[in-house]
């Protein structure tokens, strides 16, 4: 009997971390909708007198952006603001033909009168935090805009963002992600819905009532006295935006979200590149809370709510490792119920995890409804959409979790960049990229084994028990095995 409890304790303590972070998204849902409520009396710089026209410094940072680089600069160049107040740094780390290509096209647009220069380095150490540091220690701007190679931000983009810094306590404004190529693939509809989750419900949800949000990476702007009043840039984590977002703010900082500041930009088309964007960005936030925990919980800064938020926020990403022990355990379960009577009581904690997913249900649903359109029709589109997407972030979890123990247990590992496609239509091809890997994970073999276990957990609901089944966990099963199966034959045909 030792066994069956210890899977039945791991199961509950997983379970209830899923259900409180359940419980904080619902909070957040309602943060969210009281923040509709309030009008924003943030007092704001007057860039139509120029003695309020603050300097600004966009800063790029690139690597090998073949496919973009281009789209990118001819983008900045029509940025709307004093050409004499602005400064553009592509911080160039490009090991390919990019650097000649790049450096002829910023070439054509500085004899256009445009303050553009092309920094480039011998290594890259400290990756993208290492380019961003060095461009700082010349910048001439007192404002540090930043866009990743496949943003491509509106013209008036700094005059919907740059008038908040007025406020001498902000030190990040941050605006919302947009997705050009949202509806190319199921793919990129289910990596916008998550994003679009945060977006709206987590950044608005967590800032509109004082909590810690994170800078983004990207489509933001800093003031640079933040930045150098918590410490700079620093390369130890693979979020490096997350790390220097918790310092700045246990130094109060404020941040200022901009929900209705759109920046479009391009979701990975490809799922290997998703699985490396994946595997980065939680593996980072499980490094930034081994990072930040302590400095979080003895901050004397911050409330005790905005303490349990910060650290639930910095955990978001190990609910992957609880939702892949649930899933993992879960067929054990499905046994033991069924073979041990006197035990039955216990799965009433079961029960928590259909709450946490009826809670996950709600939230989101005042997210997409917001972007999509309320009605009949849109309701029975987003119960697809949000039971496709919850099936292959499952389909995920072996791969997050697998980079949120190697965050956690501090194992170090390199800046795998993501790699841009320039795709936003069917039309457009990804197959020629030169980026592309040759290789295919040993996660996917793994994956695939996880496919035919939950098939066996489908068919272990026909024949457990005495009393003709236990169908109870078949949707569940039924969800596991399609997203570990999508996961599984996306892999096998694609690699980057």
């Amino acid at each position: 009997m030792l066994l069956e409890y210890t899977i039945i304790i791991i199961y509950t303590i997983a379970i209830m971390l899923i259900f409180m972070y359940a419980l904080a998204q619902l909070n957040l849902l309602s943060n969210y909708l009281s923040s509709k409520k309030k009008k924003d009396i943030s007092e704001k710089f007057d860039l139509s007198n120029p003695d309020e026209v603050p300097y600004v410094t966009i800063q790029l940072p690139v690597f090998n952006e073949m496919y973009v680089m281009d789209r990118l600069l001819d983008n900045i160049a029509l940025i709307e603001y004093p050409r004499e107040k602005l400064e553009i740094q592509v911080l160039d780390d490009s090991t390919d033909e990019t650097i000649e290509t790049t450096q002829k096209h910023i070439e054509k647009l500085a004899k256009s009168g445009l303050d553009i220069t092309h920094i480039t380095r011998t290594d890259r150490q400290g990756f993208k935090a290492g380019a961003l540091k060095e461009g700082l220690e010349i910048a001439k701007g007192e404002f540090i805009a930043i866009f990743d190679a496949d943003f491509l931000p509106q013209p008036n983009w700094l005059k919907c963002t740059i008038p908040y810094f007025k406020n001498e306590k902000v030190g990040v404004v941050q605006t919302r992600w947009g997705h050009i190529n949202r509806n190319y693939s199921l793919l990129t509809k289910i990596q916008a819905f998550a994003l679009d989750a945060h977006f709206t419900l987590e950044q608005v949800g967590r800032n509109s009532k004082g909590h810690f949000i994170n800078f983004n990476g990207t489509a933001g702007v800093w003031r640079k006295d933040c930045i150098i009043d918590a410490g700079n840039w620093e390369g130890d984590t693979l979020t490096e935006d997350l790390d220097l977002s918790y310092r700045a703010q246990l130094k109060n900082w404020e941040f200022k979200y901009l929900e209705d500041v759109e920046t479009p930009a391009e979701l990975p088309v490809v799922i290997s590149a998703a699985r490396s964007q994946q595997f980065r960005w939680n593996k980072g936030g499980a490094e930034n809370f081994r990072k930040m925990l302590w400095r979080v919980v003895r901050s004397k800064n911050i409330s005790a709510k905005t303490k349990i938020h910060g650290l639930l926020h910095l955990l978001n990403s190990t609910m992957f490792l609880s939702i892949f022990v649930v899933a993992i355990l879960s067929i054990p379960m499905l046994y033991i119920k069924n073979e041990y009577s006197h035990l039955r009581n216990y799965f009433y904690i079961m029960s928590f995890f259909v709450t946490s997913t009826i809670i996950f249900f709600v939230c989101y649903w005042f997210m997409y409804k917001n972007i999509y359109g309320s009605g009949f029709k849109k309701f029975f589109s987003y119960v697809g959409m949000f039971f496709t997407f919850f099936s292959i972030a499952m389909g995920f979890s072996l791969h997050n979790t697998i980079a949120v123990l190697e965050g956690h247990v501090g194992k170090r590992s390199e800046f795998v960049r993501t790699p841009k496609f320039n795709i936003s239509t069917l039309k457009d091809s990804w197959k020629d990229n030169k980026y592309l890997r040759k290789k295919i994970s040993p996660h996917v073999i793994i994956e695939g084994a996880l496919m035919l276990y939950f098939g066996f957990g489908m068919y272990s609901a026909f024949v457990v028990g005495d009393q003709g089944g236990d169908f109870g966990l078949f949707p569940f099963h039924l969800m596991l095995f399609i997203g570990f199966g999508y996961v599984f034959f996306k892999s096998l045909g694609s690699k980057a």
